[in-house]
């Protein structure tokens, strides 16, 4: 067993066992064999043109909200096209208000429903359902967004789409009619420029790339009816800390973002709001646990439009890489970010370097792409748990300093 205060011992044991995660197992490599084969099976094309090129994306908050620049910009250049998204239910939120869709629909994506496995072949048999429903719409064209989602690629294939557009991954390529070189460390925003781009013929830059969540009075509103109850007023600075992220190996420890919101109290007179899903409430309230100066915890409380109008008023939000960090740059909040197991080159915050940190360990695993690890003890990854609560504040007060 590695002593876990040696340090590169450690990064050298959890860099390896990260390896072996990430090699394909037999079972993945018969699949690849199996999707192979299902590929060259000839299907029922779609007859005539239809004017419509399905988007599919099965991911969660973050993943869609990095979506969104490539979407207003293929719209742009190709206004002609309806736009129609496929996400999971739990991810509609995210897209309902983009204006460049036509259509925003829902599918419960195994795999990425957060419950249990619905087994093999009823995962086949929904995309079988699924593939008749789209055929019956009729799509020109489909994109599929997540570079390694064989599953919707299968789907859009399943159901005639004449293009298909996605990357050149194992078990995504068989299904595809247009296969781009996939660059793994290039930012998600970037990778999804690039498929945008094939359909629309062009290439996106990124300087024309931008992060956006709409707002509305009512929004405005009824975040300040949320907040007035619990002492706030707007001649107090709002500081935002959202401690979840998914994963323990990502989380830093809750008692250190009370130290957080302490010490910025001090400097700013503050007000804290703890933000997170329902199932979040216990851990924001250990993150607030001790905290005198002014503050509330609104987990579960803040569905979507709400929580981005939170954020909008805020000085600065802060928390571990999660997609709420992502909705806050999109609606131009200052963020600090905590970031560990995945990858800042592709799914750091995207916006503004002097408005966005992105806060990092020293370890040499950092970025392993593994974000769970259940079978370790938590001091065994402690690459978020390395970032010291000066260093948070300290990078706050240089991103609110920038706004």
């Amino acid at each position: 067993m590695v002593d876990p205060n040696d340090r590169d011992a450690l990064a050298r044991r959890n860099a390896d066992l990260a390896a072996q995660k990430h090699a394909r197992t037999p079972k993945e490599t018969m699949r690849a064999a199996m999707l192979a084969m299902l590929a060259r099976q000839p299907v029922r094309k779609q007859a005539g043109r239809t004017g419509r090129a399905l988007l599919i994306r099965p991911d969660h908050l973050g993943d869609l909200l990095l979506t969104v620049p490539a979407i207003h910009l293929l719209k742009q250049t190709r206004p002609e096209l309806a736009l129609h998204a496929l996400v999971g239910p739990w991810g509609k939120a995210a897209f309902d208000r983009v204006e460049a869709l036509d259509l925003v629909d829902t599918l419960e994506f195994p795999g990425f429903t957060r419950q249990p496995p619905i087994g093999t072949m009823a995962a086949y048999r929904l995309a079988k359902q699924a593939a008749e429903q789209l055929r019956q719409i009729g799509y020109d064209h489909a994109v599929i967004l997540r570079p390694d989602h064989w599953w919707g690629a299968m789907l859009a294939r399943l159901a005639g789409i004449p293009n298909i557009i996605g990357f050149d991954t194992t078990d995504v390529r068989p299904f595809l009619t247009k296969a781009l070189p996939y660059h793994p460390y290039d930012h998600s925003v970037r990778q999804n420029l690039d498929l945008a781009g094939a359909l629309a013929g062009q290439r996106f830059v990124d300087s024309l790339a931008y992060l956006y969540y709409p707002l509305n009075d009512a929004d405005y509103a009824a975040s300040g009816a949320l907040l007035s109850p619990h002492g706030y007023t707007s001649i107090r600075p709002l500081v935002c800390i959202h401690p979840g992220s998914g994963t323990l190996t990502k989380q830093w420890e809750p008692s250190r973002w009370s130290q957080v919101a302490a010490q910025l109290a001090e400097r700013w007179g503050s007000f804290t709001v703890f933000t997170g899903s329902a199932s979040e409430v216990d851990l924001c309230r250990a993150a607030a646990s001790g905290l005198r100066a002014p503050h509330v915890v609104l987990a579960g409380q803040t569905p979507l439009p709400l929580l981005a109008a939170l954020y909008a008023r805020a000085r600065v939000v802060l928390g571990p890489d999660s997609g709420p960090l992502h909705l806050a740059a999109a609606v131009q909040s200052s963020t600090v970010a905590l970031f560990g197991p995945a990858r800042v080159s592709r799914f750091g915050t995207w916006g503004p370097r002097a408005r966005h940190a992105t806060l990092t360990s020293s370890i040499a695993c950092l970025g392993c792409g593994i974000l769970n690890w259940p079978e370790d003890p938590p001091e065994f990854h402690p690459c978020v748990r390395d970032i010291t609560v000066e260093r948070v504040v300290g990078a706050a007060v240089r991103v609110s300093a920038a706004s």
